[in-house]
């Protein structure tokens, strides 16, 4: 039998209590549209106050995963928990959820006040209250004194700032959060991802992001669920999850650009020397024992880069030649692709103070050292 009341709604500063139950949780979800499943045994719990964003490639399933929990799709097997309430059978309106579409969804024949209160009003609440609650939700957002404005007469940012407004005045359990950044240039999207994450902190809603943007999930997560084909093929922490993938998936999604197959070939106490195509790899690996085919994963910010004639050897640090392919300047970064036999490599390094800010005309087209440490590297051990 499945519960038929609606979760707690919370309260408008969310309470970081740690004996309460996941705000969220989903237990082995599947769903299919046809023969093969969209959401394939998907579990996840989602605490008091976090920030979780699903991440993955269109088709992954990700989206279909937020429409569950919303209720807007039924799963095949499995069952939703909203603080502790299975709510698996309950319509989204009983779910204690906020929601803000790609697309925002405002009424285009009311004002600003009048969209954000919509929800309010669906509850039953009316007069002061209904204006106190409007005017605490856009003094958040940074909205007060628009209230009269209709959303033709908004930007795109300020129509975004509504859409979370109308979400978080209902003061939901969960906030979720489709592709809601999508829509908006790349300057105004990164003011408001800062906003974002700064309302959710100040707020304390629990939130879930579905998104495919990498950056976007790194910069705004507590933790990240990387999905693909349906299952969630890591979870963790953002820096966890860019720094140490699980498989040569994970890393690829989020950017790995040097990673070369290898073989181990010998140890020496917790550095494992891998051989690939063109070079051999010192790496720390301590759990992979020889011979063992593996991936080897050296992300381009952790390579130094000098010309050849005045590179010194350096202990301890894997050391390669190479020649330069092609230099771009990118503001901030430099990066260069470095041929070593038939493998490229990506290099990126900082423009830093002092500096000409702008790439050392010695490595273009030259030959160069590269250099990078043991520790820097990431090997995934066969599946």
């Amino acid at each position: 039998m499945r519960a038929e009341t609606q979760p707690n709604s919370g309260t408008w500063r969310q309470s970081g209590a740690t004996d309460a139950p996941a705000d969220l949780e989903l237990r082995d979800v599947t769903k299919s549209f046809g023969a093969a499943p969209v959401v394939n045994r998907l579990s996840l719990a989602v605490g008091r106050g976090e920030f979780v964003t699903i991440l993955g490639p269109s088709g992954c399933g990700k989206t279909t995963t937020l429409r569950i929990v919303a209720g807007f799709v039924s799963p095949d097997v499995g069952d939703v928990f909203i603080r502790g309430t299975d709510v698996t059978a309950l319509p989204p309106d009983r779910r204690g959820i906020g929601l803000v579409f790609q697309h925002y969804c405002l009424f285009p024949h009311m004002t600003v006040a009048a969209n954000v209160g919509y929800g309010l009003r669906l509850r039953g609440l009316r007069g002061d209250a209904l204006t106190q609650r409007v005017r605490e939700a856009l003094d958040l957002v940074r909205l007060d004194g628009l209230d009269a404005r209709y959303p033709h007469q908004l930007s795109g940012g300020q129509q975004q700032r509504v859409a979370l407004a109308r979400a978080i005045v209902i003061r939901p359990a969960v906030l979720l959060l489709d592709e809601p950044l999508s829509n908006l240039d790349t300057k105004l999207r990164l003011t408001m991802r800062d906003e974002l994450r700064q309302l959710q902190r100040d707020v304390g809603v629990t939130t879930v992001l579905v998104t495919h943007d990498q950056e976007e999930a790194l910069a705004l997560s507590d933790r990240v669920v990387v999905m693909n084909h349906g299952r969630a093929e890591q979870v963790g922490p953002p820096d966890a999850v860019y720094r140490r993938p699980r498989s040569p998936f994970v890393a690829e999604f989020l950017g790995a650009k040097n990673m070369w197959d290898g073989v181990v070939t010998m140890r020496d106490g917790p550095v494992a020397l891998i051989r690939t195509a063109d070079f051999e790899i010192a790496a720390a690996v301590p759990e992979v024992r020889e011979p063992a085919p593996v991936v080897v994963i050296v992300r381009p910010e952790a390579i130094s880069i000098v010309p050849d004639d005045r590179a010194a050897a350096r202990t301890g640090r894997n050391r390669v030649a190479g020649e330069v392919r092609s230099v771009q300047y990118l503001g901030a970064w430099i990066e260069y692709i470095v041929q070593v036999g038939s493998t490229h490599i990506r290099v990126i390094a900082q423009n830093r103070e002092g500096s000409s800010g702008a790439p050392d005309p010695s490595l273009d087209g030259g030959r160069v050292i590269l250099e990078w440490s043991a520790a820097a590297c990431h090997v995934i051990p066969p599946a």
